[in-house]
């Protein structure tokens, strides 16, 4: 019976992705399980913060980051706790529309040191190197400007490899 309810999780959880979204967290399952015991522990998050550049990783806050599954973290575990975190995750309109408020002008785009300001001293203020990090990833055109419409874009479908 047990293993009867933790196969209809399983399926639960894969019906709840698209056969490409369940291999893109299969490959960033694998690149995080460092030690390739098939679980994602302390160890293989402070490894992967390393390699990502972050080497500052307070123990407290992997403790926090493992305690937010309910048991060891396998490929299942990590899933669900994706879809978990995907459920609220805004529809594109919604998202575009927060966007919309900082461009005045409604040209698809804002300018990035304006966005900067905002991000620094509104609501959750970010840190000069939490701008710099979503500044790496959408990074201004040459003129200085986010194509926001793009960003949201890439937040709710994922970018399209060529």
């Amino acid at each position: 019976m047990a293993k009867q309810r933790k196969e209809e999780g399983s399926a639960n959880v894969l019906s709840m992705f698209e056969q490409s979204q369940i291999q893109e967290f299969k490959e960033a399952f694998t690149i995080m399980d460092q030690n390739r015991d098939g679980f994602i522990d302390k160890a293989d998050l402070r490894d992967t913060f390393a390699a990502l550049g972050r080497m500052n990783v307070k123990m407290e806050e992997l403790e926090a980051m493992i305690k937010e599954a309910p048991g060891a973290i396998n490929f299942t575990a990590f899933l669900t706790m994706f879809g978990e975190k995907l459920k609220g995750t805004d529809p594109e309109e919604i998202i575009l529309n927060a966007f919309r408020v900082f461009d005045r002008e409604g040209k698809g785009y804002i300018k990035a040191d304006y966005m900067k300001e905002v991000l620094m001293t509104q609501a959750d203020r970010f840190t000069e190197e939490e701008v710099k990090q979503t500044f790496s990833a959408f990074p201004p055109d040459p003129s200085g400007y986010l194509d926001y419409k793009n960003l949201v874009y890439v937040i709710t479908h994922g970018e399209e490899n060529d």
